[in-house]
């Protein structure tokens, strides 16, 4: 059976990607501007509730909770992984694999592999604006 009428060209394949991808990037400015409002009306909420000295308030459209969170970071990455080597803290990080530096590791060294480690690799396609003449 004989498919070939059913193919849609690459060129129009093409075309409709470019504007699928047009409108995300039209959606992610807009929504970008509306993270950027959201995040100036939960600052104002906020300094109404440190202003009244309280941690949460029920309102007729939803109940404003204010929460503490803390974010840890490091500027020495050598010295605390010698702390958690030597503190044998491995939970302190997050489970995760580097994905660089597993390829890396293992193109280096065929073979080994660590144990429970499982890969999915898939293919994907790039498209480019065409070049102006």
């Amino acid at each position: 059976m004989d498919n070939t009428t059913d193919v849609v060209p690459l060129d129009t394949l093409c075309k409709i990607y470019m504007k699928m991808r047009n409108k995300i990037s039209e959606l992610n400015k807009e929504i970008a501007q509306i993270e950027e409002q959201k995040e100036q009306v939960s600052i104002a909420m906020r300094d109404q509730l440190k202003s009244l000295g309280i941690n949460s308030v029920r309102t007729d459209h939803g109940t404003v909770t204010m929460l503490k969170k803390t974010h840890f970071y490091t500027q020495d990455w050598d010295s605390f992984k010698n702390f958690v080597l030597e503190n044998q803290a491995v939970d302190l990080l997050e489970r995760r694999i580097a994905q660089k530096n597993m390829t890396q590791f293992l193109e280096e060294n065929p073979g080994l592999v660590p144990p429970g480690l499982n890969a999915e690799s898939k293919f994907d396609v790039s498209v480019r604006k065409p070049t102006t003449k």
